[in-house]
């Protein structure tokens, strides 16, 4: 864990210098206090998810990307082991299944919720930046700047994720979703 723990920082600090961006910047666009990056940059903490999130955001990037390293393939195969898997204890895990590409910010992701359990409120992304979220069983509650959808098995909702966003399971069984997320650089000003 303490390698795992050794190379996100390692990206992070690479990411955050490779934009021109202190820490004190870097801590203002995330909402993540300047001693929290500094302990991840050196491996002296391991951030929960969202933290992960709110720095990858500020850095117009994915959290994939400041998990793992590029591999160019052409077609990569990744086994269960070899994806990320982040479980956080309020009763949710968030499956990374997609890899990381030179110069690509997506993300597809599979996360468990438990019922009635809330994973909180994701920072807005760079204009242009849009997600996809599709539920395989249970409920789930996505909120848009405050303004909430309900989906069910096998409901969908796209939306442009340059706003806030909150998921949450409302029900009493466990929820499965999907989340397809394609992510634009701050300094991208087109949209798709």
């Amino acid at each position: 864990m303490d390698e795992i723990v050794a190379a996100l920082g390692g990206r992070l600090r690479d990411l955050r210098q490779a934009r021109g961006l202190s820490l004190e910047h870097l801590a203002t666009a995330s909402g993540v206090s300047r001693s929290m990056i500094s302990d991840v940059e050196r491996g002296a903490r391991s951030p929960t998810v969202l933290v992960l999130a709110r720095l990858a955001t500020a850095l117009g990037t994915t959290v994939a990307r400041l998990l793992g390293e590029d591999r160019p393939a052409r077609a990569i195969l990744l086994r269960r082991g070899e994806q990320h898997a982040i479980d956080h204890p309020d009763g949710w895990q968030r499956r990374i299944l997609s890899p990381v590409l030179p110069g690509v910010e997506f993300e597809l992701i599979r996360t468990h919720v438990a019922a009635g359990v809330s994973i909180g409120t994701f920072a807005a992304h760079a204009a242009g930046s849009r997600e996809y979220v599709a539920v395989e069983s249970g409920e789930l509650t996505v909120a848009l700047d405050g303004a909430e959808h309900r989906l069910g098995p096998g409901d969908a909702l796209y939306y442009e994720s340059d706003r806030t966003h909150a998921f949450a399971n409302p029900g009493g069984t466990e929820c499965v979703y999907y989340t397809a997320m394609s992510v634009r650089s701050s300094g991208d000003d087109h949209r798709p």
